[in-house]
C-alpha cells in the first residue's frame, strides 16, 4: 500500500473510531432526558406525599389535657415546714407546663370548675386513687389527665415528676422526672422546661 494510501486509511479508522464515539454519546445523551422523564414524576409524587402528611400533622386537632392537681411531698415537713415561696412556686410550674403544651400546639387544657377542683383537692392523691384521674377525667370531657409531683428531698435536691394518662384507654401513656439541684424558682422553671423539651414535647 502507498503511504499516501495508508494515511487515508488510518485517518478513516480514526474517523470512524471518533463516529462510534458521538453515536456513544449521542445515545448517552438520547437516554439522560428519558431518565428524567421516568424520575420526574416519581419525585414530584414523593414531594406531594411529603407535604400532605406535614400538613395532616398540622391539622390534627389538639388533644384535651386536664391537669388535676400539682402536689407537693415534703420529705422534712415537721422540721421545714412548706413555704409560701414553694406553694407559689407550685402555681408557676402549673403555668409553665400549661403554656408549654399549649404553645406546641399538640394540646389545650379544659377549664376545671370550682366544684370539681374542690372535689379533687378533698380526696385521695392524684396517681394514688384506685383510677380516679380517669373518672375525672371523664367528666372534665378531657382526652388526658395530667398531673405533676414536685418531692423536695432537702434544699439542694428535688425531684420534679410529670404524669399523664389516657382517659379513654384508662393508662398512663407519659411518666417522667427530672432532678433539680436547688430549691428556687429558677432551678424549678429550668427543671419542668428541660423535662418537657426533652422529653414530653421532643420531636
Amino acid at each position: 500500500m502507498r503511504r499516501s494510501d495508508a494515511r487515508k486509511a488510518s485517518g478513516i479508522r480514526a474517523n470512524a473510531g471518533f463516529g462510534r464515539r458521538i453515536c456513544a454519546l449521542d445515545s448517552l445523551l438520547a437516554v439522560a432526558p428519558l431518565a428524567a422523564l421516568i424520575v420526574a414524576p416519581f419525585l414530584i409524587l414523593l414531594a406531594i406525599g411529603a407535604n400532605s402528611a406535614a400538613a395532616a400533622a398540622q391539622d390534627d386537632p389538639a388533644k384535651s389535657v386536664a391537669l388535676l392537681n400539682v402536689q407537693f411531698l415534703n420529705d422534712h415537713a415537721d422540721l421545714e415546714p412548706t413555704t409560701d415561696a414553694e406553694r407559689a412556686r407550685l402555681a408557676s410550674v402549673a403555668s409553665l407546663f400549661k403554656g408549654k403544651l399549649e404553645a406546641s400546639r399538640r394540646y389545650q387544657f379544659v377549664s376545671i370548675p370550682a366544684d370539681a377542683s374542690a372535689k379533687i383537692a378533698a380526696g385521695p392523691e392524684i396517681g394514688s386513687c384506685g383510677g380516679c384521674e380517669f373518672s375525672y377525667g371523664k367528666q372534665l370531657g378531657a382526652d388526658y389527665a395530667a398531673w405533676i409531683v414536685v418531692q423536695k428531698v432537702s434544699d439542694l435536691i428535688l425531684n420534679m415528676n410529670v404524669y399523664m394518662a389516657d382517659v379513654e384507654a384508662k393508662k398512663l401513656v407519659f411518666v417522667h422526672s427530672v432532678d433539680i439541684r436547688g430549691d428556687t424558682d429558677e432551678s424549678w422553671s429550668r427543671g419542668m422546661t428541660y423535662l418537657l423539651k426533652n422529653y414530653l414535647l421532643a420531636d
